[in-house]
């Protein structure tokens, strides 16, 4: 994959702070990937997803889109932000309008698009979200999980490159974190590039292709989350336990009960593996006795 973002040694402090939030970062986020940076609370996580689409800039190192360094006067943090949308933790924080219609206009408005392609962005927007019918309605009397349906609905109607959550998951009950999860899913489905913080390793090993490891302002490690979350060494560095699903795979492959390769990423693979693995031995054992 091509590298979409490129991240170089960056580092910032936040104003009056004596230590830095991130510290000598690099990495890269490949065009059209599901990347997930997983660590605990004060791992840095935000701080870095906030630089890449300039609301924070770094006090040393480069941030590059596309290859090109960020910059930041109004006129070219606008159309970076239009390429990279950011949604954040509380939608509260994001949603300024009286109407859910006038929130997810505000982007496409304010990018000077003419009135019959701003009717277009909203309705796509808000189809793709599921809130079809709720334009009339205040946002504030919204649950949580319909409030960050309207943020996405917000990002999406100005069409980015790249879509960016911070704990896109945070204070939703289960059914709720599955119905989001599965909207990324689709995002990322169609072509987008999706990346995510979270401290759920969960989460992280059923959703993502790569993962990045955060602790203290450094990434820690990157790579498959089958391999990062299989190393106890890098958990216990981030202060984070394995996936159960993984811990359980790997304890069934180390007794010779699955194959080792490749680990499931849901419930319903790792039965069909063991059932495989159930049938394969009774055949064997078949074999032997006829033989």
């Amino acid at each position: 994959m091509t590298p979409l973002l490129t991240i170089e040694n960056v580092a910032y402090t936040y104003p009056g702070g004596q230590t830095p939030a991130i510290s000598g970062v690099s990495m890269e986020i490949a065009a059209g990937s599901k990347t997930a940076l997983v660590g605990p609370n004060g791992a840095g996580k935000s701080t870095f997803l906030l630089m890449l689409n300039g609301i924070l800039r770094p006090d040393s190192g480069v941030v590059r889109f596309s290859g090109r360094p960020l910059a930041y006067d109004s006129k070219s943090l606008r159309d970076l932000r239009r390429r990279v949308g950011f949604v954040f933790q509380n939608p509260d924080v994001q949603i300024i309008a009286p109407t859910v219609e006038a929130d997810v206009a505000f982007g496409p408005v304010n990018l000077g698009l003419p009135p019959d392609d701003v009717r277009r962005a909203v309705r796509d927007a808000l189809d793709h979200v599921g809130l079809q019918g709720y334009e009339d309605r205040p946002p504030h009397l919204l649950s949580g999980g319909e409030k960050k349906r309207v943020a996405i609905a917000g990002i999406l109607a100005m069409d980015p490159e790249v879509l960016v959550f911070d704990e896109p998951t945070a204070s939703l009950d289960p059914a709720t974190s599955g119905e989001v999860m599965d909207l990324l899913d689709d995002l990322a489905s169609r072509g987008r590039t999706v990346l995510l913080s979270t401290h759920d390793v969960e989460l992280a090993y059923r959703w993502a292709d790569s993962v990045i490891l955060m602790g203290r302002g450094r990434v820690l490690a990157r790579g498959a989350p089958e391999e990062v979350f299989s190393d106890p060494d890098l958990l216990t560095a981030a202060r984070l336990r394995p996936p159960a699903l993984l811990a359980l795979s790997n304890e069934l492959a180390h007794r010779g009960i699955i194959d080792r390769c490749p680990p499931p990423k849901g419930i319903a693979e790792l039965v069909d593996r063991i059932e495989r693995s159930i049938s394969d031995h009774a055949s064997d054992r078949g074999g032997h006795e006829r033989r």
